[in-house]
C-alpha cells in the first residue's frame, strides 16, 4: 500500500510537510508491476459493490438553481509525481470560493505509492490519497468542506461505469464531477472523423454535445470550456448530481480550459514538490499533463479489508 511521510499539515493558502522518498525507489520495480488477476478480480468485484451506492441525479437545492445559489465552496483534488521518481508524489486538496474562485483551503501532503496504473483502476492508485484530505479537512475545519468536488478522471463514463470521480463521491458522500481531458474510448465511443467534427462545431465556450454509447446510454458531455480553448473536457457524474448541472458548474468554473479547483491542485501539488524537494511534478501514466500518483493505505475507510492488504 502506499503511505502517507509523516508530518504532513493543511493549511489554508499553504501546503505541510516534507517527504523522504528514501523507501520509495526500493519500491519502485513494484510499481511497475502489473497486479495479478486476482487482484483485479478484487478490485472488480469492489467497483461493482459501490457502484450500487452511485446517485446519478441532483440532490442539493443550489444544484437546480440556475445560477447555483447557495453554492460557496468548489473543492478540487490532484496527485502528481515527484519528476524522476516513480514512487513519490504529491496529493492536493484546494477549496476555493465560488464564484470567486479563490482558494480559501489548501493541504499538500508528500505520499509514496506501490500500486501500479492499470486502465479502468485508477481509483486504486490515488482515490484513498483524496478521502484522508477530505477527512483532515473535516476533522480540522469543518467550515470549509466543499459542496462538490471536481475530479481529473471519469465518472460514470468509465469501462464498468465507476471511475473515481464515484469512488471519491461515494466514499466521501459528497456530490463529484468527473472532468478528463481526453476522451476514454468504451461502449463504442471513438475519437473518430465524425467525433472529430463534432468538435469543431463547438464555437463558443460553454457549448457542448452528448456523448452516447453504442448501448443508447449518455456517459457524459463533450465541452468547450472557454473560448480560447478549442480542445474539449469530457465531463461525467461522479456522484449526488446530474450530468447536466455538472456540465453547467464545469463551465463556470473554468477561467482556462480546466476548471479553476483542478487547475490549482495541480498547481499547488506541483508547487510544493518544488519546494519541498526543489525538483518539479511530473504527470502520472495514463494521464495528460499533471496528473498523478497512488496513494496510502492501512484499512483505508469505506475499502473493504480484502483490498486494504493487497498492497
Amino acid at each position: 500500500m502506499a503511505t502517507a511521510t509523516p508530518g504532513a499539515c493543511a493549511r489554508r493558502s499553504g501546503s505541510d510537510a516534507t517527504g523522504s522518498d528514501a523507501q520509495g525507489r526500493a519500491m519502485a520495480a513494484k510499481v511497475a508491476t502489473r497486479p495479478p488477476a486476482e487482484t483485479l478480480s478484487l478490485w472488480k468485484r469492489e467497483q461493482a459493490r459501490l457502484k450500487a451506492f452511485v446517485v446519478d441525479r441532483d440532490t442539493e437545492a443550489w444544484q437546480q438553481d440556475p445560477a447555483f445559489s447557495g453554492l460557496q465552496r468548489v473543492g478540487g483534488v490532484d496527485v502528481s509525481f515527484v519528476k524522476g521518481d516513480s514512487v513519490g508524489a504529491c496529493a492536493s486538496l484546494v477549496v476555493l470560493s465560488y464564484p470567486e474562485l479563490e482558494v480559501v483551503y489548501e493541504d499538500c501532503r508528500m505520499v509514496s505509492l506501490t500500486a501500479p496504473y492499470v486502465s479502468g483502476f485508477l481509483a486504486f492508485r490515488e482515490v484513498s490519497f483524496m478521502v484522508d484530505a477530505v477527512r483532515r479537512l473535516r476533522e480540522k475545519e469543518p467550515h470549509l468542506v466543499p459542496q462538490v468536488l471536481f475530479v481529473d478522471g471519469n465518472g460514470v463514463l468509465h469501462h464498468r461505469g465507476f471511475g473515481v470521480a464515484c469512488h471519491l463521491g461515494v466514499l466521501t458522500d459528497l456530490p463529484c464531477i468527473g472532468v478528463a481531458k481526453k476522451l476514454l474510448q468504451v461502449d463504442g465511443l471513438e475519437n473518430s472523423t465524425l467525433h472529430k467534427e463534432k468538435i469543431r462545431l463547438l464555437r463558443a465556450g460553454g457549448d457542448s454535445f452528448p456523448l452516447m454509447g453504442g448501448s443508447g446510454t449518455v456517459l457524459g458531455m463533450a465541452l468547450r470550456s472557454h473560448d480560447h480553448s478549442t480542445k474539449p473536457l469530457y465531463v461525467s457524474v461522479g456522484h449526488k448530481m446530474s450530468l447536466e448541472a455538472a456540465v453547467r458548474l464545469t463551465h463556470g468554473c473554468c477561467r482556462f480550459r480546466i476548471p479553476e479547483p483542478v487547475r490549482q491542485a495541480d498547481i499547488r501539488s506541483r508547487g510544493y514538490i518544488h519546494r519541498t524537494l526543489g525538483i518539479g511534478g511530473t504527470p502520472a501514466p495514463g494521464r495528460e499533463r499533471s496528473r498523478k500518483a497512488p496513494r496510502p493505505r492501512a484499512g483505508p475507510e469505506g475499502v473493504s479489508e480484502e483490498l486494504a492488504g493487497l498492497w
